[in-house]
Order: C-alpha cells, then sequence, then structure tokens
C-alpha cells in the first residue's frame, strides 16, 4: 500500500483541464481500457477537492478510501466525497464512465437540491453500489444520454446536462437508502447532524464543544444533551472520533511524523496529541501505524 514520503504533504486535487484529474466545474470521461496520464498521481495518497463518481463496467484493482480498501468489481458504481483520503494500488485498464464536479458545480441554482441527495451527502459513509441487471441498464443509458448532452455545446447544454443528472443521482440515491437503509431524521437528528457537518469544516481548529455551540447559537449544554440524546455518545466524543480518524488517516497513509500530524490537528503538545490518540484508541500513533500497514501491506 503506496505511503507519502516523511516530508511530502497530502496533494489536494482539484478539476483541471482535461489529460490530468478534471475540467471546469463538471467533467465526463468515458475510459475504454487507456491510461490517462493523470491517473498515476493517484498512486500515492491524495484527496480530491470535487465529487467523483465512476461505473465500473471492467476492469479496475484495489483502491482506499480512508482507511477501507475495495477491489472494483464490474457493473458496480463508486463514488467518493471531497476531502477523503484515497490511493490506488496500480495502475489497471479500466472502462467504464467518470463523472465529476464541484461543490461549485451543485452551488449553482439549477443544481443545489442535487446537494441534498444522500448519495452525495452520504450520512453511512459508504463508497460501493451493487447493480442489479436493470440497474445497470438504466445506469448505462442514463450516462449515455449525459456523455452525449456532454459533446454537444449549446444554449441547452447545461439544462439538459442537470436534468440527466438529477435522474441518475435521484436514482442511484434510491439504491443508496436501499443499501445504506436509515430513517427520515427529527428536527433534534437534523440539528445534530449540523453539528457534524461544523465539526467536519473546522475539527482542525475547533475541539471544544461550546466553539461548535456558538455557530449553532445554542449553549453548550443543550447541545451536549441534544447530541447525547440523538445519538448515544456526548457531543466532545463526536469532536474526538473525527480528530482520531484524521489522525488514522495520516498515520496510515503518510510518514508525516507524530509531531507533524499532531500540529496538523490543532495540538500544540505532541506529547499530549499521543496521550489523546491512546486513549481513544489504545495505542500509540506508533503502535497504531505499524499494526494497520502489518494488517494492509
Amino acid at each position: 500500500m503506496p505511503t507519502l514520503l516523511l516530508d511530502q504533504p497530502v496533494p489536494v486535487y482539484s478539476l483541471t483541464p482535461q489529460g490530468t484529474p478534471g475540467s471546469g466545474l463538471f467533467q465526463l470521461l468515458r475510459p475504454e481500457g487507456q491510461q490517462p496520464s493523470f491517473r498515476s498521481n493517484m498512486l500515492l495518497p491524495h484527496r480530491k477537492d470535487y465529487y467523483h463518481l465512476v461505473f465500473v463496467q471492467r476492469g479496475g484493482s484495489r483502491h482506499w478510501v480512508d482507511m477501507t480498501p475495495y477491489v472494483l468489481k464490474e457493473n458496480t458504481f463508486y463514488f467518493s466525497g471531497p476531502g477523503q483520503l484515497q490511493v490506488k494500488e496500480k495502475l489497471a485498464p479500466l472502462w467504464g464512465v467518470s463523472l465529476a464536479f464541484t461543490r461549485e458545480f451543485l452551488a449553482l441554482q439549477q443544481n443545489a437540491a442535487l446537494a441534498q441527495l444522500p448519495l452525495l451527502q452520504n450520512p453511512r459513509n459508504g463508497h460501493e453500489l451493487l447493480l442489479t441487471p436493470a440497474d445497470v441498464a438504466f445506469v448505462e443509458d442514463t450516462l449515455a444520454r449525459l456523455e452525449a448532452e456532454y459533446h454537444r455545446p449549446g444554449q441547452w447544454q447545461q439544462p439538459m446536462l442537470t436534468a440527466y443528472l438529477t435522474v441518475l443521482l435521484t436514482y442511484l440515491s434510491r439504491l443508496y437508502t436501499e443499501q445504506f437503509p436509515s430513517t427520515e431524521p427529527s428536527a433534534d437528528q437534523l440539528l445534530v447532524q449540523k453539528f457534524r457537518a461544523r465539526i467536519e469544516e473546522g475539527f482542525r481548529e475547533r475541539h471544544e464543544v461550546g466553539a461548535y455551540a456558538a455557530l449553532l447559537h445554542i449553549s453548550a449544554g443543550h447541545l451536549s444533551e441534544l447530541v447525547k440524546a440523538q445519538s448515544g455518545k456526548p457531543a466532545i466524543a463526536h469532536i474526538q472520533e473525527r480528530l482520531v480518524l484524521e489522525a488514522r488517516r495520516l498515520l496510515f497513509h503518510s510518514e508525516q511524523s507524530v509531531k507533524e500530524i499532531a500540529f496538523d490537528l490543532g495540538f500544540a503538545d505532541a506529547s499530549y496529541f499521543s496521550r489523546f490518540f491512546k486513549r481513544e484508541t489504545g495505542l500509540t500513533p506508533a503502535e497504531y501505524r505499524s499494526s494497520s500497514r502489518e494488517m494492509y501491506p
């Protein structure tokens, strides 16, 4: 499993002109066994600042999203969101369709509703959708229509792209809710979701419940009670779990020192970070790095 060198930061890839990871706000590519030059960048741990969805028809190898490995299956849909740590193990021929779009694309008025779909919200942190033959037929047909519009510039291109993309993502979101079931959130659960979203935005700078309560315009005590009632865990536990997740990502995928990781996560004292990590995981950072790499060579 590839890792980053000691002084090598985790790169973040944006959508850029074709031949590299993408183009503009929205990109559609159809790999047919060829090796796009930009894919060599993916052999080291990296993040993308865009949504990436791939319908794999044939080919592929093992790839990682955070600390979870996926062996790409034929006629299966894979998806990831901005900021997740990813790596490919090797460049293997791939046949399928790749869709990529940015947060800015979703912020456009005609696309705003798409950002709320379960597939993009991804509350269950899933990355693989299994398709039946009927699903495959529907997905292939919709992607073909998307591709035709993508290569047909003109006045109606953007509305048509949005229309077909809405159909595709809505269909896949229905599959998502079937394969990763959950219940409709209550008002309190929605507030907890907002709390978690704020953690995602600021966990490096904000380690205290009070800081998030201020952002949500409620008291720290009320937020703590609400989060504990809805999730079964104290509010501080959610903050700490997010810090541990990011620490695990960096320990697993990079060669940054423990001190560098501690500072990256907003800890002024590396020794305090090490004690925090061991308290939460039962292992020191060094022990976790060693054991996880032995498990997934």
